[in-house]
C-alpha cells in the first residue's frame, strides 16, 4: 500500500476497538500489533467481508503492525483455487498486502499434539454419542446438560481411543474428541464441545495423512496464537464462543501471553442478502451471471458494477465500528461511491431512446467541433472537443411535443442551448405512418455558438446531443437492487433488476478500455464492463445516479 494509503489509515476513525489497543500498548501487555483475516476459501467474499477486511488490515497499518492473510480449511474438503486466486485479487483490489498468506491446515500437528496435551491433564475425552444424542444431552439454555456416559474414562483409555481415531479405526461419526468443561454451563458452548471429528476425506494441504480434522473453535485459537496474533478481530456472532477461545489457550497452556478475541457488529446492508450459501445458489441457479454479476454483493461483483476501492474503504470508515449488529441503508454506499466518483471522471455525451434532430439551416455535410468541458467540477481534467453538424440525436426525455408545465427542454417552438455549440429551436415534428415521430426539424442561431446570444435573450434549457454520422452505438446495462420485499415483507430476487439497452455516445467513447469510468453526462455513473467490452463493443454498467437520497 502506498504512503498515502498508509496515512490514510493512520487517521483512521478511533473505534472500541482501537481503545483496547491504545490501552493494551499503554500497559506494556503489548509492543506490536498483529491481526490476521482468516476467509474461508468456500466462496468468493462479500461487502460484509470487505468491512472485516479494511478493519483488521487497517488496524494493523495504523499501528505500524502486520496482518496475515489465514485460509480457515479445517473443514476436509477439496479446496477451490477459483475462491483462493478471487480472494487475493479482493484484497489486492481494495488495496491491501499480507504479511504471511497462511493456511490453518499448516498447524495439523501442533493442534493434535494440543490435544493430546488436553487428554493426558484430563481436560478432553473420547465420545461415542451420537449427533442426535449429544443433542439431547446438551440441555436448553434454561436447563443443564447431562454428563455423557464416556466422559469419565482414564486418560489411557482416551489417549488409546484418539490414537485409534487417528489411525483410521473408526468411522465417520463414531468418534469424537471432546473438550472437558461444564456440562451445566450457561454458555451451551462451554457444554463439552467437539474439539475433534472423524472424517475420511482427502484435504486439498495434507492429502490424506489426517482422517481427524479439528472443529473451528479449537483451532482458531492455536492458530492465533501460533502467529503471534494479539488482537484476534472477529464478527458479533463469535461473542458466545469467546470463553472457549480463552479456555483453549489457557488450558493448552503454550502461550503466557494469548491473543485476545475482540467481537463487533458485522455490515447488514438494506436490499442485500449476504449469505455465501443463498449467493451460491443465485449463481448455481442462473439468476445472476456468476459471482462477479455486478447486481452480487460480493467484491468482485460491486468492482465490476464499478465502484471504486476508495470508495468502499471510505464507507467502511464513516458506519464505524459498533458492538450492536444494525442495517445500514444501501444509499449511504452509493454516496460514497458518487462522493469518490464525482471529482474523478470526466463527463460524455450519451443519448437513450435517440430522437433525430435535423438542423434544416445548417450546411449540409459540414462537421465543426465545439469545445466542452470534461468535469464541470474540476476544471484540471481539461476540455474535449465534440463534432456537430446538421443532423444529430438528442435524448428521448430531452423532447414532449406537448409539454407539462415547467418542462424546459425541447418542445415545438421552444428555443433551448445545444451544450457547447448553439442555440436550437424547435420548428417541427416529423412523424411515421404509426405515429411515432421520425425526426425533428430544428433551426440554429449561428451567433449563440458556445454562449448566450448577442441580443441578450435568455433560455431556461440546455441539453446534449450526439453528432448523427460519427455517433458510437452502445450497449448499457440498467442495474436495479438485487433483493427487494414482497407484500409479506420478505427479502425476494428481484427479477426485474437488469435491463439491457443501447445508446449513442459521442466518438470518444471508442477509446474507451474495460473498467474505464464516465458520467454519462445528466444521467449517471457508468464502468466499461470488464469482461464485456471490447474493441468493436462497448458495453457500459450503470455504477451510481447523480442524485444521493442519503442524508447524513
Amino acid at each position: 500500500m502506498s504512503n498515502e494509503k498508509t496515512n490514510e489509515y493512520k487517521e483512521m476513525r478511533g473505534n472500541f476497538i482501537h481503545d483496547i489497543i491504545d490501552n493494551d500498548l499503554e500497559t506494556g501487555k503489548w509492543d506490536h500489533i498483529a491481526t490476521r483475516f482468516p476467509p474461508e476459501p468456500n466462496g468468493y467474499l462479500h461487502i460484509g467481508h470487505a468491512k472485516s477486511l479494511c478493519l483488521n488490515f487497517g488496524t494493523a497499518l495504523k499501528y505500524g503492525g502486520t496482518c496475515n492473510l489465514r485460509y480457515d480449511d479445517t473443514n476436509p474438503v477439496k479446496e477451490d483455487t477459483e475462491y483462493v486466486d478471487a480472494i487475493e485479487e479482493d484484497v489486492h483490489w481494495l488495496g491491501f498486502q499480507w504479511n504471511k498468506r497462511l493456511w490453518a491446515s499448516d498447524y495439523f500437528d501442533q493442534m493434535y499434539e494440543a490435544a493430546v496435551s488436553l487428554i493426558q491433564k484430563g481436560k478432553a475425552y473420547v465420545c461415542h454419542l451420537t449427533a442426535e444424542q449429544m443433542k439431547e444431552y446438551r440441555g436448553t439454555l434454561t436447563e443443564p446438560g447431562k454428563e455423557s456416559p464416556y466422559r469419565n474414562r482414564s486418560v489411557e483409555e482416551n489417549m488409546e481411543l484418539f490414537r485409534r481415531m487417528k489411525d483410521g479405526e473408526f468411522g465417520d461419526g463414531e468418534a469424537v474428541l471432546r473438550a472437558k468443561i461444564d456440562m451445566a454451563s450457561p454458555n451451551i458452548n462451554m457444554r463439552d464441545p467437539i474439539i475433534y471429528r472423524v472424517a475420511h476425506v482427502t484435504h486439498h494441504n495434507t492429502g490424506d495423512k489426517w482422517c481427524i480434522y479439528p472443529m473451528y473453535d479449537f483451532a482458531h485459537p492455536i492458530e492465533d496464537a501460533i502467529e503471534g496474533i494479539t488482537h484476534s478481530i472477529c464478527t458479533l456472532e463469535f461473542e458466545d464462543h469467546r470463553p472457549l477461545y480463552d479456555w483453549v489457550l489457557q488450558e493448552v497452556g503454550l502461550w503466557p501471553n494469548p491473543p485476545r478475541q475482540i467481537e463487533f457488529a458485522r455490515l447488514n446492508i438494506t436490499h442485500t442478502l449476504m449469505s455465501k450459501r443463498y449467493l451460491k445458489r443465485m449463481v448455481d441457479e442462473g439468476h445472476v451471471d456468476g459471482w462477479d454479476d455486478p447486481r452480487m454483493p460480493t467484491i468482485a461483483g460491486i468492482r465490476r458494477r464499478g465502484y471504486t476501492p476508495e470508495a468502499v474503504r471510505a464507507f467502511c470508515d464513516e458506519i464505524g465500528v459498533a458492538k450492536a449488529n444494525s442495517t445500514v441503508d444501501i444509499a449511504q454506499l452509493e454516496a460514497a461511491v458518487r462522493d469518490d466518483l464525482q471529482d474523478k471522471v470526466p463527463a460524455v455525451h450519451v443519448v437513450t431512446n435517440p430522437i433525430k434532430v435535423v438542423i434544416t439551416n445548417y450546411p449540409e455535410g459540414q462537421i465543426e467541433m465545439c469545445t466542452v468541458e470534461n468535469n464541470r467540477k474540476v476544471p484540471e481534467l481539461g476540455e474535449r472537443e465534440v463534432p456537430f453538424g446538421r443532423e444529430l440525436w438528442i435524448d428521448g426525455d430531452d423532447f414532449m411535443e406537448v409539454p407539462v408545465k415547467k418542462y424546459f427542454r425541447l418542445f415545438p417552438g421552444n428555443e433551448v442551448r445545444f451544450k457547447g455549440a448553439y442555440y436550437i429551436t424547435c420548428n417541427e415534428v416529423i412523424k411515421n405512418e404509426d405515429g411515432s415521430i421520425r425526426e425533428l426539424h430544428c433551426t440554429y442561431d449561428p451567433e449563440t455558438r458556445g454562449g448566450d446570444a448577442p441580443d441578450g435573450r435568455k433560455v431556461k434549457g440546455t441539453i446534449h446531443f450526439v453528432e448523427a454520422s460519427t455517433a458510437v452505438r452502445i450497449r448499457i446495462r440498467e442495474y436495479d437492487y438485487m433483493m427487494i420485499e414482497d407484500e409479506e415483507g420478505n427479502s425476494v430476487f428481484n427479477e426485474d433488476s437488469l435491463r439491457d439497452t443501447w445508446g449513442y455516445a459521442e466518438p470518444s467513447i471508442k477509446e474507451a478500455k474495460p473498467e474505464d469510468r464516465f458520467q454519462f453526462f445528466r444521467k449517471g455513473y457508468y464502468i466499461a464492463d470488464r469482461k464485456l467490452t471490447t474493441e468493436d463493443e462497448k458495453v457500459f454498467n450503470s455504477i451510481v445516479g447523480l442524485k444521493s437520497s442519503w442524508k447524513k
